[in-house]
């Protein structure tokens, strides 16, 4: 449950927000957090969402969902279309977008070192934040292939089963990341042990290598290394990945070449350095 601890600090609700639960919290604000999920709504691809569609996605009351679609849309996070009454994502939701990418200086020291990764492996190269039980993209750069991930900043994919994930939750201590794992078990339950097998590699991994691999594990055509991002003094949790279509890069280029490099460019970002040198694999333990 969302709270505040004992030194008054405001506690992460849990990866799937239950709001009646939540609403038992005086300190919660139920209207708010009903506001919010219409706008978590709006999925990567979609351009126009009806009320019933919202309700349907949110499990709100279709009345509910249209009196938040209404004030939403005069407060300018949302428009609507006249000709047909749907709605979509308004300038106000760009606003808020761009206020948190732009008070991420990091993203700004890390985009050079990832270009120029993107560029020597023609792959893929991205920076991520946790997000429920997702990772979304909040920097991305493309090697100069026409062949490469069709992902850029905002979209989304699943912690469980993509290296950028795993590496964040290997990071993480064993309480948080069994509490993510429960969750993870609960909206997956037959493919969980899949699931847990490939993120307690990614601790061994992440241990041994410096870096966690995910080889055909999310789509069987993806191959991709993961580093998570440690800074001192970030509140907010993130990891890169590297990674492509499978045909294009061996496991071995992942294992010997890729990941000792994206986890050189982890270790200097975490120092505040904007350069970094060849990787010794010796110091990766391959």
């Amino acid at each position: 449950m969302a709270g505040h601890d004992s030194a008054g600090k405001v506690e992460a609700a849990p990866p799937d927000v239950d709001l009646e639960r939540e609403g038992k919290d005086r300190q919660f604000v139920t209207a708010l957090a009903r506001g919010l999920e219409v706008l978590r709504a709006f999925r990567p691809g979609d351009v126009e969402l009806g009320n019933l569609e919202i309700a349907e996605r949110t499990g709100l009351p279709k009345p509910t969902a249209a009196r938040l679609t209404y004030t939403l849309t005069r407060l300018g996070y949302l428009s609507q279309a006249e000709a047909h009454g749907k709605y979509r994502l308004a300038a106000g939701v760009l606003a808020l977008g761009y206020s948190l990418l732009a008070g991420m200086g990091l993203r700004e020291r890390a985009r050079p070192l990832m270009q120029e990764l993107a560029d020597y492996t023609n792959a893929s190269v991205a920076l991520g934040s946790r997000d429920r039980l997702s990772m979304v993209y909040v920097e991305c750069c493309k090697g100069p292939g026409h062949i490469t991930l069709r992902l850029g900043i905002g979209d989304r994919v699943p912690i469980g089963t993509t290296a950028m994930g795993r590496a964040l939750l290997a990071s993480l201590p064993a309480t948080e990341r069994d509490f993510l794992m429960s969750h993870i078990k609960r909206n997956s339950p037959a493919e969980f042990p899949r699931i847990r097998d490939g993120i307690e590699q990614a601790v061994r991994d992440l241990k041994e290598r410096g870096f966690v691999m995910s080889v055909g594990d999310w789509q069987p055509d993806v191959s991709a290394v993961g580093v998570p991002l440690i800074v001192p003094d970030q509140s907010i949790a993130l990891a890169l990945n590297c990674g492509g279509p499978a045909f294009l890069f061996s496991r071995e280029q992942l294992e010997t070449d890729f990941g000792p490099r994206l986890a050189a460019i982890a270790h200097q970002l975490s120092q505040g350095a904007t350069t970094y040198p060849e990787p010794s694999l010796q110091d990766y333990g391959t």
